[in-house]
């Protein structure tokens, strides 16, 4: 990463050798890729603080699932707004419901169609508090200190999609 921004880190960071107008950071939509958010970010906020006070770096928004009805397809990108959806067009008579746990399981279109196309991609600007809050929630998880670790494993293991 760090050659291909190309530029630098730490101390000799540059930003006016950025070769990118936007860097995007593209994760699974579930609790893994939230881990990975978090790792990326946490690794900006300590190596490369100016890529984001300077409005550089952006989390996509993959959709959680897809929602096939009468050859209508539909991207929901949360459990709240799936729910949204069936209250909206009806549980009855959907032919797919097809949970995506990784960007590896949307093909091509899919994938151009919800991340990557410009005209109907979701991004979120990182700001410099999103990326504080990733490097503590980093250091707490990682640190020597059992008891916040502990206390955050059970305040958010009700979200935890255990798949075995």
């Amino acid at each position: 990463m760090i050659t291909a921004f190309g530029t630098g880190i730490s101390e000799d960071f540059d930003i006016l050798k950025l070769r990118y107008y936007k860097i995007v950071i593209m994760t699974d939509a579930d609790v893994d890729g939230a881990h990975i958010r978090t790792l990326l970010l946490t690794f900006f906020y300590r190596y490369m603080p100016d890529l984001i006070k300077e409005g550089k770096v952006y989390i996509a928004q993959p959709p959680l699932y897809r929602i096939e009805k009468n050859k209508q397809h539909y991207y929901v990108y949360d459990d709240l707004q799936l729910e949204q959806l069936y209250s909206e067009i009806g549980k009855t008579g959907i032919k797919e419901i097809q949970r995506y746990k990784g960007l590896g399981e949307m093909d091509f279109d899919q994938l151009r169609d919800t991340t990557m196309a410009v005209e109907h991609r979701i991004l979120k600007k990182v700001d410099i508090e999103d990326a504080v809050t990733a490097d503590e929630t980093f250091s707490m998880l990682m640190g020597d200190n059992v008891e916040p670790r502990r206390d955050f494993i059970t305040e958010n293991a009700q979200y935890a999609d255990m798949d075995f």
